[in-house]
């Protein structure tokens, strides 16, 4: 696993956030960023990138709730 792995999961999964959720990348981008999301998809990318991508975007989502988000 390089940098440049993690940086493109992470784009990756914030696409798949924006959609799941009807954002723009934008959005979602700063969404995930003000809930700490981007460091949590980091920690733990060695388990969420073997994740089903539904279950990807669902675990961020729940991150991002417990650190005061308020998508659902």
């Amino acid at each position: 696993m390089t940098v440049s792995d993690k940086i493109e999961y992470i784009i990756m999964l914030i696409r798949l956030f924006a959609r799941h959720f009807g954002l723009s990348y934008q959005q979602a981008y700063q969404y995930v960023s003000q809930h700490q999301g981007i460091e949590y998809a980091e920690r733990h990318y060695n388990i969420l990138h073997t994740l089903p991508f539904d279950d990807q975007v669902e675990s961020l989502a729940t991150f991002c709730r417990r650190q005061g988000g308020k998508l659902s």
